[in-house]
């Protein structure tokens, strides 16, 4: 039997990061590779009363088909806890916000046409969006994002961009209220719509972000959230928010692929969110990631010092950024660290052009603040042995050439 491939499954990759989380299964590695929210903050309690809950008052209609849209009294808790008036008819309750961004690319991308995107960017939506064929256009990002002027000079016949402003896998970095303004303004003049991917908004440590980028142009926006990073992943649950003139294209994408999000699932996550659940759950993530950042930080100062290594201070989410010393690739460095026991995301695999290799992600949700300690001063070990290594050889050479 000979299987025929489609020429879009030929652009499936396996994820980057799901290979390594493989590596770190073994004994005694200590990962700073996945994102993965601390299994700490996962409300067990509260989710076995509402499970409980739902199956006493209505079990029959908590098992049974539902409305492809979602959980209504759902849908009226997402457009209820957004900053700016949302319908709940334009909420599309999705399997994870993942599923969102593959809706997004079914329906809104053909091969070869053009979707910008940050530099780097979040390698679960090029996944997402590489079975379409789309030519992926990395626009010039800094410490806050996108450039305005870049965005602008590429957006024409752009399909959408696609954006994380706040706390972004993987940078960790932030838009500023200003780079906001600047970049919807910018996609406004073009004509671009902005796909604005929100995950981590809530995980901020000392401050809320400014507004999102879709609270300026609802009409003009596709705004993607999750209950992930605030309740549990295991739930897959997340939504998409967008204006009338493409929902119904969303929904029927949808429909074709699962019919529904598990009705039950829904069920339980609204039955936890009453009595404003989150307002009291939420504080307590923030307060552990703040620590694991602290400390994360604090290791790097200490046992980097010397090295040339770049990283920033994040101010909410998950991750920290990393660039490497002149002439150290991360790719191969991740095979160095996992002998030290510890392990992280080369930064390659999240550029849609050409990558920055010296790059890397760090995770400092699920290790503790001693293995965050203890797999800092790892890395740095790794780190500074790859530059005796280099250095070694370059004298090699240089003793080779002039011989």
């Amino acid at each position: 039997m000979k299987w025929t491939l489609a020429a879009r499954a030929e652009k499936m990759n396996p994820s980057a990061i799901r290979e390594i989380l493989k590596v770190t299964e073994r004994p005694n590695v200590i990962s700073l590779a996945g994102g993965l929210p601390s299994p700490k903050t996962f409300p067990v309690s509260a989710f076995a009363q509402a499970c409980a809950e739902v199956l006493a008052n209505d079990g029959q209609a908590a098992l049974q088909y539902a409305a492809s849209e979602g959980y209504a009294p759902l849908r009226r808790a997402v457009a209820d806890m957004l900053p700016w008036d949302v319908n709940p008819d334009q909420v599309l309750i999705t399997t994870g916000s993942q599923q969102g961004l593959d809706l997004i690319a079914k329906v809104l991308l053909d091969p070869g046409s053009k979707v910008l995107v940050e530099t780097p960017t979040y390698l679960g939506a090029l996944q997402a969006f590489g079975p379409m064929e789309p030519l992926a256009v990395s626009v010039a990002s800094d410490s806050e994002g996108v450039l305005p002027e870049d965005l602008a000079a590429k957006s024409k016949d752009g399909r959408f961009v696609y954006l994380l402003p706040n706390f972004q896998n993987p940078t960790g970095r932030t838009m500023s209220e200003a780079r906001r303004a600047a970049v919807s303004a910018a996609a406004q003049a073009a004509g671009l719509p902005i796909v604005e991917d929100n995950p981590y908004g809530d995980l901020w440590f000392d401050e809320a972000p400014p507004l999102p980028l879709t609270a300026r142009n609802p009409e003009g926006c596709i705004y993607l959230g999750s209950f992930s990073k605030i309740l549990a992943p295991g739930l897959r649950l997340g939504f998409l928010v967008a204006p009338k003139a493409i929902y119904p294209k969303l929904l029927q994408a949808k429909q074709a692929v699962d019919l529904h999000t598990p009705i039950f699932t829904q069920r339980m996550v609204s039955a936890v969110m009453k009595d404003g659940f989150l307002d009291r759950h939420v504080p307590t993530i923030r307060a552990l990631y703040k620590q694991q950042r602290d400390a994360m930080v604090n290791a790097l100062q200490r046992d980097m010092k010397g090295l040339d290594v770049e990283f920033n201070v994040p101010k909410g989410g998950m991750f920290l950024w990393l660039r490497m010393p002149e002439g150290i690739d991360s790719t191969p460095l991740l095979a160095q660290a996992v002998e030290r026991n510890v392990a992280f995301v080369p930064g390659a695999p999240f550029y849609a052009g050409e990558p920055d290799t010296r790059t890397l992600r760090l995770s400092f949700v699920t290790a503790t603040v001693e293995q965050i300690d203890t797999a800092v001063g790892a890395l740095a070990a790794t780190v500074r042995e790859a530059l005796a290594h280099r250095m070694a050889g370059q004298i090699t050479q240089q003793l080779a050439a002039a011989a």
